[in-house]
């Protein structure tokens, strides 16, 4: 059974080692909200990937605290659950703030993990002890700056390279990148930047043999997502729009796009990208693992999902080193010839930095039934 006996809320501020640039705006810093779980003796993490303002989702850092600390942490506290999956009957009224949830129930995962002693990914049905990684890269000074990072990348051994673009800047950083290197796994992603007036740009891309176009359209529209796959030859990825097992039943239904994008948080937790996944794979759908810049306790959270068979496409699970000088875990979480190393031990396979932590941390509370 699964013991649920007291909490730990925990923010810090990470700064980028460099400039990330999308259609969003700029990013030099990751606030970072850290979850622990006590039972027995045991601690479970996770990370939150809700941002200081509603950019990418509707979801902040200041609404996902609140509701942690006054709604669902005292939902949890002091109670038993058969599994991570039960705690759906306590959470799963509650609209919306599927991050904020999320926090919760990853966090609930590695403690049960923890506790039977197994790796997080064989308790999700991972069959893998290394994924396929890719790189997700800004946007970049000009077209001679894209394709001098990218070149770095590839020689690194990264399996996919993705290139965030927005109006303006799209088919001529995509061209002069396939022309230096014709054979690479290319992709983009514009971050719900464009609209179907925009239909003849996108449709340039298909010249460029990319694997896919990731959300280009608004992130709560499937419908113009329909419109727009049946127009173009490249297929569409599915992100934002994603937020439930429903979602992507729908979108890949309605042809919206023929890849999801998983991202454990944005769509509630394990239990529910697991089931993404698995509708995924009925409609013969690939999935990869989305990253949200984040520390080494989502990365290891992603890395081990990542082990689930559909996961079929290189996820963004890159190097932990690419982002942080200090990371906030102990163990080293990098990839190698493009493939990440699944963490081994029980549950997501790494500890938390206490002393780093705790010497940055701008917010640290402890809860208790």
């Amino acid at each position: 059974m699964l013991r649920i006996h007291a909490a730990e809320l925990m923010v810090v501020r990470l700064p980028l080692k460099f400039r990330f640039e999308t259609s969003f705006g700029v990013q030099t810093e990751k606030i970072v909200p850290l979850l622990v779980l006590h039972g027995d003796g045991v601690q479970g993490l996770s990370e939150g990937t809700m941002e200081f303002a509603p950019m990418y989702r509707e979801e902040t850092i200041a609404g996902g605290l609140h509701l942690l600390r006054e709604v669902f942490l005292p939902r949890i506290l002091g109670r038993t659950f058969a599994n991570p999956e039960a705690l759906e009957d306590a959470l799963g009224s509650f609209r919306g703030n599927r991050m904020a949830r999320a926090m919760v129930e990853m966090a609930a995962w590695d403690l049960w993990a923890r506790m039977l002693n197994v790796p997080l990914g064989t308790l999700l049905g991972g069959r893998k002890d290394s994924v396929e990684v890719g790189v997700s890269l800004g946007i970049q000074a000009d077209e001679a700056a894209t394709v001098d990072v990218v070149r770095r990348h590839v020689e690194q051994g990264y399996r996919r390279i993705k290139l965030k673009i927005k109006p303006g800047w799209d088919v001529q950083p995509v061209r002069a990148v396939r022309e230096a290197f014709p054979d690479i796994r290319l992709t983009v992603d514009a971050n719900s930047a464009y609209t179907l007036a925009d239909t003849g740009r996108l449709r340039a891309l298909d010249a460029f043999g990319l694997t896919y176009i990731e959300q280009p359209l608004a992130w709560d529209d499937l419908v113009d997502h329909a419109t727009l796959q049946g127009r173009l030859a490249t297929p569409l990825c599915l992100d934002e729009s994603v937020a439930s097992a429903a979602d992507a039943r729908k979108g890949l239904a309605l042809d919206a796009g023929r890849v999801i994008n998983v991202k454990v948080a944005r769509v509630g937790g394990h239990a529910e990208a697991r089931r993404v996944h698995d509708i995924a794979q009925a409609f013969g759908a690939p999935v990869w693992c989305g990253g949200m810049l984040e520390s080494g306790v989502g990365r290891a959270h992603n890395i081990h999902l990542s082990t689930l068979p559909g996961f079929t496409l290189p996820g963004d699970t890159s190097s932990a080193s690419r982002y942080w000088e200090t990371d906030v875990v102990n163990e080293p979480l990098e990839a190698h010839d493009g493939l990440m190393p699944v963490p081994t031990g029980p549950g997501i396979g790494v500890t938390l930095n206490r002393e780093f932590v705790e010497s940055i941390a701008e917010v640290q509370e402890e809860f208790h039934p």
